[in-house]
């Protein structure tokens, strides 16, 4: 059981660098612009702090190292994404990207942090630290939300790619998968909410794959973030991704 669930987190690991590498087209786009758009900071805001928590569940839980590794490729990578805002975001944007990076990736996980190494000890530490990682990752997963319910009500899933809910499938259900083999519980309710979510986006998708989009019905650009992995376009970028556990 062991050799499987190392198996399926390696699995997870390399698909979860590939989601959290998925927005390179777009900030590579931003850098010849010079300019972040309309894109939102949040998202890549709001992973940096969930990769920040999983990280230091990895540490402190026992046995949970690829939880941790993971993570800290993407506390990197989403770091460098912030500073790129930071350095293209129009000057008003980038007072308030800076706010929000010191409040929720300084402040809040130091809270977080120093509240349970004096409240609690052992397991009842990781679960804390679990338990708040989970609640992070459950809401950015349902941030696609307002895709599918775009998709039903235009008929059409262009704002909706395939890849997209395909990766975000793959990679709730890998997760899950590796949660059941090391007996998990925090680690599998968000993944088996991700991966319950990936298969609503896949069923929608098989059901409207033809249909003709709509040009009076465009969402704004800037306000879908992809959960994780795909070419990711304006509509693609609101709160998810990609965290990958």
């Amino acid at each position: 059981m062991a050799d499987a669930s190392f198996f399926v987190g390696v699995i997870g690991n390399i698909i979860s660098i590939l989601m959290f590498l998925s927005p390179v087209p777009t900030f590579w786009k931003i850098k010849k612009q010079g300019s972040t758009e309309d894109f939102s900071s949040l998202p890549y805001i709001c992973t940096l702090l969930n990769c920040s928590l999983w990280t230091y569940y990895g540490i402190i839980k026992a046995r949970e190292y690829l939880v941790a590794t993971v993570n800290g490729f993407g506390i990197v990578v989403e770091t460098i994404y912030v500073i790129l805002f930071l350095i293209y975001a129009p000057k008003g944007r980038r007072g308030r990207t800076a706010i929000l990076a010191v409040i929720l990736d300084v402040a809040i996980l130091a809270a977080a942090v120093i509240t349970t190494q004096l409240a609690f000890q052992g397991k009842a530490r990781s679960g804390a630290v679990g338990v708040m990682g989970a609640g992070l990752n459950i809401v950015m997963y349902f941030s696609p939300l307002s895709a599918m319910k775009t998709v039903v009500k235009t008929k059409s899933v262009e704002y909706m790619p395939f890849l997209l809910s395909f990766f975000f499938f793959l990679n709730g259900g890998v997760w899950l998968l590796y949660a059941v083999l090391v007996r998990d519980v925090i680690l599998g309710v968000p993944n088996g909410t991700g991966f319950l979510l990936g298969a609503m986006q896949l069923v929608l998708y098989a059901i409207y794959r033809n249909g003709k989009p709509s040009s009076n019905n465009r969402l704004e650009e800037g306000l879908q973030h992809e959960p994780l992995i795909s070419q990711p376009n304006k509509e693609s970028h609101q709160i998810r991704e990609d965290r990958p556990i």
